[in-house]
């Protein structure tokens, strides 16, 4: 029996919408992107069966300013989630948001597991028949939520638990309505924590390490050595073992890559698991055919490259974001798209497949052409990307903004944060980067001041201007 209902003005059937965002799934740890590190077939099952997305990007890669953009389809600057919440950064979820506008079309809605935009007052989930989200990151062991009737505390594994709520309140639904579900995982983020059943897994094998574990940041932006983000910079708490005596730098460097790598992986050994129990789930009910399946991560993660872990960056490891979405009777199974699409694609997406007309104040574009193999007329030739968190507290990254096309990048280094919150007042020389990312894909060599370069970065500065511009944001290299 169908469950999804009709759209009022097309007649077209509605179809249910499970969405899963993570939080820091990088790429390369997953099966269908090619990885050579670890398994994931209940991912795996959702491209094998929809359409596998090969140049996502977010458009900041910090958390909450991600989600921000999840739920309002729009940049940092406009949404006002230009970094973490914190006092003097608080996102107001009472903005013009796709499950406010799924609601008032007759979806139920729930939001469960990582939310990271604060609570109380406006910062509470908005649009939601139901909302059980972790405070800020969460733990992952015996983790409490909050409701609208205060907190709630679980026994167990923060991903086990986060389905287990999920496949409730789809149990409890008014099965005449369809429904937009939001199963946000804190997994896979640091510091990681396996389920017990998973401690032991990757023990007795050597992960493989990516070619750039080792850079030395020359031929780039004084940015990339400043960053205290090194595989040196993990915490006790990340290694879980004291590092060995009598290693040489080089040495050390690997050892610590491997006692991170298989942590992180442990965490996306459960974290699979569950989005296959979530899949079953749809299949034994006879929800599966009448319910669109996305899977995303907030932003991506450095697995090693460039010696790093965390995020933050424009170089393509956090930039770059998994989305794969199996939606039956539309989307081509095993299907590939190379179109350059966006995190602030999404709430346009979900609307368009509920038909429901976007906000007038979005700023993505729907997928939904691209979901059923289309390629619509003057689709995007390049993505804008804005970093405001000058000289972390974390981290010490500088403030970034730039324009990643199929086949280049140009970043700009500004030299400080612009007044936003979480920015230093210490500033730095402005730095430009160019790569070609074609002929240089670890982004190792910047071209900027290459003379043959020039009138290649002459047109990526005015389309990186325009785009600005276009979005509403204040460029700061043209005075």
């Amino acid at each position: 029996m169908s469950t999804t209902g009709t759209d009022d003005t097309t007649g077209t059937r509605r179809p249910n919408l499970v969405f899963f965002m993570t939080d820091d799934h990088a790429v390369p740890a997953i099966g269908t992107y090619g990885s050579v590190i670890n398994r994931t077939p209940a991912v795996d099952r959702i491209a094998a069966e929809g359409m596998r997305f090969d140049n996502a990007f977010c458009t900041n890669a910090i958390c909450s300013p991600a989600r921000a953009s999840l739920l309002t389809g729009t940049y940092s600057h406009v949404n006002g989630m230009t970094t973490l919440e914190q006092p003097g950064q608080k996102f107001d979820a009472t903005q013009p948001s796709f499950p406010e506008m799924l609601q008032a079309a007759g979806y139920q809605t729930a939001i469960i597991g990582k939310w990271h935009l604060g609570h109380g007052g406006k910062s509470d989930p908005v649009g939601f028949d139901h909302w059980e989200v972790l405070p800020e990151h969460g733990v992952y062991h015996d983790p409490s939520f909050v409701t609208r009737d205060g907190e709630r505390q679980y026994t167990g594994y923060v991903t086990d638990i986060i389905t287990d709520l999920a496949l409730n309140w789809i149990d409890r639904r008014d099965p005449d309505k369809p429904f937009a579900l939001l199963i946000q995982h804190k997994a896979p983020h640091r510091a990681f924590e396996p389920a017990e059943r998973h401690r032991s897994l990757y023990e007795h094998v050597d992960i493989p390490a990516p070619r750039t574990l080792h850079d030395d940041y020359s031929h780039r932006a004084r940015a990339a050595a400043e960053a205290e983000m090194r595989m040196r910079d993990l915490q006790p708490h990340d290694l879980k073992a004291p590092v060995p005596e009598g290693l040489d730098e080089r040495e050390e460097r690997e050892w610590r890559y491997q006692r991170y790598i298989k942590e992180y992986l442990r965490v996306i050994a459960a974290l699979d698991e569950n989005v296959g129990r979530v899949l079953h789930y749809l299949d034994v009910t006879g929800l599966d055919q009448d319910t669109a399946v996305a899977y995303t991560s907030d932003h991506g993660f450095y697995l090693g490259e460039h010696g790093w872990f965390d995020k933050r960056f424009m170089y393509d490891p956090s930039m770059r974001i998994p989305l794969v979405v199996r939606w039956p009777g539309v989307t081509r199974p095993g299907s590939s798209c190379e179109e350059l699409v966006i995190n602030v694609d999404y709430a346009q997406t979900f609307l368009d497949m509920a038909g429901v007309e976007a906000h007038p104040r979005m700023q993505g574009s729907s997928l939904v052409p691209l979901l059923r193999g289309e390629r619509p007329d003057g689709w995007r030739q390049s993505v804008y990307y804005r970093y405001f968190e000058h000289l972390d507290v974390c981290h010490n990254v500088q403030a970034s903004y730039g324009i990643r096309t199929l086949t280049h990048k140009l970043i700009h280094y500004p030299g400080h944060g612009s007044g936003q919150v979480g920015a230093k007042d210490e500033t730095r020389e402005p730095e430009w980067e160019l790569f070609d990312l074609a002929a240089d894909p670890d982004e190792l060599h910047n071209r900027y001041d290459d003379p043959d370069c020039q009138d290649l970065v002459e047109e990526l500065t005015e389309q990186l201007t325009t785009l600005q511009l276009h979005y509403g944001d204040t460029p700061a290299h043209t005075g």
